[in-house]
């Protein structure tokens, strides 16, 4: 034994000491053939692995999925295979541009300041043309979602005149705008009533569900903060809105995804499972906030009850429920912007709010996540719900629930279709185990109608709308549903589209960094500029910008677009280009 060791301290010391410098021996003679930089190498080799695992372990994916993932990553990363994926990719960059911009036929626009500004007459005459482009009208009821009000021309019209008394209202100064304050508080009055909140519940009018959902997110997590749970969690099933995970990564609450039944429903016994200390958000029986998400149907529930469809308990009548957020902009008919979150007491909505007292340029505090907000928004909701009334939303619930129980029956009939999970409200969801169900849309696409896509499993669903209740337009859904199902079934090689190519290719890659790629590619097209289409002979695109800064029309030269004579300004001067004159 070395000095090192004390020699005191009793048989079990003396053995555990022994045993240390026996290993530090064996060790010692371990490397005795290695040179000194291959022992610090395989220390570092060592060190990030390490962390590589610890990293690995901190994620919510299943160990599979992570090692699937993690393989995938370095495969892709070999020189050859990098060439290959880069060389795929820009040709999908170029399919979305081309396909996002596809109704724009002259492509030009606007990249620059005009000098003068332009007469009214003539921003209204290119607003026209913008508003034209595309294919689809969503009051012929043939569009999914995404305007869920009809074509009512006194509702029209009174919003017009709303937007002229309030477009420039902001709420975050209710001394200059009380009206506007007024309207927020009396929105969030009728809201909370329609959803059996008592005289404790209140909220704040948001700018649509994700913001909704977020801000109940923040309001549990600053109060997980305030009771010492430093990384607070959250439990969704995994068809929760991705306005939770939205909710994750911004406020860095850990997320759990639980599985859902056949039906399509949350597994409860799962969510029982995966309650922990750090759980923020749940239910009473833990003593952990019920966040209820109600943004889409959230307007038709209420309506339902009158119009005798059974309603399981979802609001406040629930005990355990400790808020709603519920959309104005959906099946409340108000223009889009708005949404509200509700809480049953106070205190909830405290840990929703912000206030900065040290700032120099006064006490700042708001009550949702933007400063500014769209008093306009405001308004525009508040007369929309004035102006429908109970009455009016129960007939409009009624009609939108009676289409709905059609569209389903109409499904159900259909041997080619299987319905997923039930149509409790609006939504109808089905998939197919005869062909490619994302081929049906697309199908289904090219006699105009269009179908939101789901994954997981691969699916389609038509959300029913006022649009859709007009005479005929489900009875033509369904005799249109049923002829393309048959032309998929005589020909399998209307299967090969390109949604159900981008779908195979999102399930089927085990790295889903690859299809964040290909999504940010879309909303980079959104806003790309592609090169202008010129038709006769015309300014191109950069001298119909150069003219509108310049206020004057430019001259021509055969070298191309140059300033006019009396233009001394060397920003309006462009190198000779091919398109300059055609």
């Amino acid at each position: 034994m070395v000095d090192f060791w004390p020699q005191s301290g009793g048989q079990t010391w003396r053995l555990i000491a022994q045993a240390v410098d026996d290993g530090r021996v064996a060790f010692n003679r371990a490397c005795v053939h290695l040179e000194p930089w291959q022992i610090v190498s395989y220390t570092v080799s060592v060190a990030f692995l390490t962390l590589w695992f610890r990293r690995m372990m901190k994620s919510d994916r299943p160990i599979s999925k992570r090692i699937r993932a993690a393989v995938f990553s370095a495969v892709r990363n070999i020189p050859w295979v990098k060439a290959q994926i880069e060389e795929e990719m820009e040709k999908a960059r170029k399919d979305l541009e081309d396909t996002v911009h596809q109704f724009d036929r002259k492509k030009e626009f606007y990249k620059f300041l005009p000098e003068h500004g332009l007469p009214p007459d003539a921003i209204l005459s290119e607003a026209e043309m913008y508003e034209a482009m595309g294919e689809y009208t969503f009051v012929d009821g043939r569009v999914s979602g995404v305007v869920y009000a009809d074509h009512d021309d006194e509702h029209r019209k009174l919003l017009e005149k709303m937007f002229s008394i309030f477009a420039y209202s902001n709420p975050l100064h209710p001394d200059l705008f009380p009206g506007v304050r007024k309207m927020e508080a009396e929105i969030v009055r009728i809201v909370c009533a329609l959803l059996h909140g008592g005289t404790s519940s209140c909220g704040t009018v948001t700018s649509g569900g994700t913001e909704s959902i977020i801000l109940a997110c923040l309001a549990y997590r600053n109060r997980a903060y305030e009771r010492g749970i430093r990384r607070p969690e959250m439990i969704v099933p995994v068809t929760a809105h991705s306005a939770f995970d939205k909710a994750s990564q911004l406020l860095h609450i850990r997320i759990h995804h639980v599985p859902v039944d056949k039906n399509q429903r949350a597994d409860i016994g799962a969510m029982k499972r995966a309650i922990n200390n750090e759980t923020c958000m749940l239910a009473q029986r833990y003593g952990i906030p019920l966040h209820v998400d109600a943004c889409l149907g959230g307007f038709l529930l209420p309506f339902m009850e009158r119009c005798d469809f059974a309603v399981p308990p979802f609001d406040f009548r629930v005990s355990g429920v400790t808020s709603i957020s519920v959309d104005t902009h959906k099946y409340g008919f108000a223009p889009k912007g708005t949404s509200l979150i509700l809480y049953r007491e106070v205190n909830l909505l405290h840990h929703q709010y912000f206030c900065y007292g040290d700032w120099p340029g006064g006490i700042y505090a708001t009550p949702t996540l933007s400063g500014s907000r769209n008093g306009c928004a405001i308004a525009l909701t508040w007369a929309t719900l004035l102006y429908y009334g109970r009455l009016r939303y129960t007939e409009r619930t009624q009609a939108i629930i009676e289409a709905t129980r059609l569209v389903r029956a109409g499904i159900e009939s259909n041997p080619h279709l299987e319905p997923l999970g039930d149509s409790d409200v609006s939504v109808v969801a089905f998939t197919s185990n005869k062909f490619n169900i994302y081929a049906l849309a697309d199908r289904m696409n090219k006699v105009g109608w269009t179908l939101s896509t789901l994954q997981n499993p691969p699916a389609v669903h038509v959300c029913v709308t006022m649009n859709h209740t007009k005479s005929g337009v489900v009875d033509e859904f369904l005799r249109d549903l049923s002829s393309a199902c048959e032309d998929l079934i005589a020909n399998p090689d209307l299967q090969h589209t390109r949604t159900a190519a981008i779908y195979g290719m999102a399930s089927a890659v085990p790295d889903k960094c690859l299809v964040e790629e290909v999504s940010y590619m879309f909303l980079d097209s959104c806003y790309a500029m592609p090169a202008p289409v010129l038709a006769g002979r015309t300014l191109s695109i950069e001298g119909r910008k150069m003219s509108l800064i310049g206020g004057q029309l430019p001259t021509f030269s055969p070298g191309g677009l140059v300033a006019s004579a009396t233009t001394s300004d060397p920003i309006y001067e462009t190198k000779p280009t091919q398109n300059s004159l055609t």
